[in-house]
């Protein structure tokens, strides 16, 4: 994948369509697999899945042979929208973290250029934001407008058998055994935002491997144990 994508920046390689627990998102799901709509948007809190279903878009049209980029535009001060520059010649181009530019002038007049350009290349832009286009602090209407433009998708929460079985899976792709009756444990006793979730997923195979055991309902309950 790294020779696709002309920026210093890894996929997770877990994160794929097929370790995604779509839930009441599965329009969404079904749109980017389908990669039809050249423009979509992709609102939702952090550890809701807006990053996972981008690279997710991008591991797809990588296994198509379609030359793809994702690109987090929080991942550091020293990121410039001269970045952005030359990535209409590619297929697929996945935009995270939208908030982190808005409102910088700069960075809008560029966006709004490489959206333009995306449309005449013909190739498809996917932008994700912790906010709807009409919620975000975007100063330029030409560029505001553009973000309105395709389909605008919201992500929903996931019901408490569908954490479970997202907790399982991502378990599986750390390689490691989580039991559906740990999984349920956890969103017993654990708040239900998935980012928090999977971060205590993290320690728990950390603590497993230390210790050489197998992640059992005892196990948890002496981790969290205050």
């Amino acid at each position: 994948m790294a020779a696709q994508i002309p920026l210093p920046l890894a996929l997770t390689g877990s994160a794929t369509f097929d370790t995604f627990v779509a839930g009441a998102n599965g329009a969404l799901v079904e749109t980017l697999r389908r990669g039809s709509e050249p423009f979509v948007y992709i609102a939702g809190g952090a550890g809701s899945g807006k990053s996972h279903l981008l690279q997710a878009a991008c591991h797809a049209a990588h296994g198509a042979g379609r030359r793809c980029a994702y690109l987090p535009l929080g991942s550091g001060p020293g990121l410039v929208p001269a970045v952005l520059e030359g990535l209409e010649a590619l297929d697929l181009v996945c935009l995270d973290e939208l908030e982190a530019v808005a409102g910088d002038t700069g960075w809008e007049q560029a966006l709004f250029h490489f959206y333009n350009a995306m449309r005449e290349s013909g190739g498809r832009l996917c932008a994700a934001a912790r906010t709807v286009p009409d919620a975000l602090d975007v100063r330029l209407p030409d560029l505001a407008s553009r973000l309105a433009w395709g389909p605008v998708f919201r992500l929903r929460p996931l019901a408490d058998a569908e954490l479970a079985r997202a907790l399982v899976l991502r378990a599986q792709a750390r390689g490691l055994e989580l039991p559906p009756e740990v999984a349920d444990y956890l969103l017993r006793r654990c708040p239900r935002e998935p980012a928090a979730l999977f971060a205590l997923l993290e320690r728990l195979d950390e603590a497993s491997l230390a210790a050489q055991r197998r992640i059992t309902i005892p196990f948890v309950r002496r981790l969290l144990a205050p």
